[in-house]
């Protein structure tokens, strides 16, 4: 059974995503800030399967402590899913510094240090699987989400130069960049706003957290093995 740490593992896309990992027969070692019932029930219906840890991302000085933990509890990681993310929208000139300061430690630091330990366990092995989620918003932009936006090009570029990085030793290295997608994090999102975005998209819809869960599972794949260095965008072709 391949281990798999995915974080922000407890709601949207995460759940769902682990939730699929689970039942392709993968080992799933979940980290979110806050458990949910779900996730519970989750682990409850697959004891052998499914584990959770309690962590919150803007303490990135202890993620090298958390990720010694995980190895000594369940050995060597196969894959990454760098899913966990801060959404705070808001204009730029009336963003709290705060909240600037809090977006670039949870969505890009954090998972950069997170790679930086895990990747070692997977560089012994000589092999693994890295996906890094991302967002159309860091190539299309969005009103308001400017900081946010910025976070995620960062993953992008993050992606391309540590796929070259690793593989070598047959790490594969990926960025997922779903659109906008019926999860707490586009709740606010009501009215003419929804419609804008479901109209742009070539099928009527927003993507759903299954459509962006299956190609993070494909990317863990032995399917995937030659492909690296590259962006999938799951956004029900809104970008097209």
């Amino acid at each position: 059974m391949k281990n798999v740490i995915i974080t922000g593992c407890a709601k949207g896309l995460g759940l769902e995503t682990s939730k699929m990992l689970s039942e392709a027969g993968y080992k799933v070692l979940g980290i979110s800030r806050t458990p949910t019932d779900e996730y519970q029930q989750l682990q409850d219906s697959n004891p052998e399967a499914v584990f959770f840890y309690q962590y919150d991302f803007s303490e990135v000085k202890d993620i090298s402590m958390l990720v010694k933990k995980i190895t000594k509890e369940h050995g060597h990681i196969f894959g990454l899913i760098n899913n966990a993310a801060l959404g705070h929208d808001g204009v730029l000139a009336t963003m709290h510094e705060s909240d600037i300061s809090s977006l670039l430690k949870v969505n890009v630091e954090a998972p950069i240090l997170l790679t930086k330990y895990v990747s070692r366990s997977m560089l012994l092995n000589r092999g693994g699987r890295i996906v890094n989620v991302g967002s159309i918003i860091g190539s299309t932009g969005f009103n308001g989400l400017s900081v946010y936006g910025a976070t995620k090009s960062a993953l992008g570029g993050f992606t391309k130069s540590l796929a070259r990085e690793l593989g070598r030793s047959q790490i594969t290295v990926n960025t997922l960049a779903p659109g906008y997608m019926e999860t707490n994090m586009t709740g606010g999102l009501v009215g003419d706003k929804l419609e804008k975005i479901k109209r742009r998209s070539c099928l009527g819809r927003l993507a759903n957290v299954k459509d962006a869960a299956s190609m993070a599972l494909f990317l863990l794949s032995e399917d995937a093995a030659g492909v690296t260095g590259a962006t999938f965008t799951v956004d029900a072709g809104s970008t097209a």
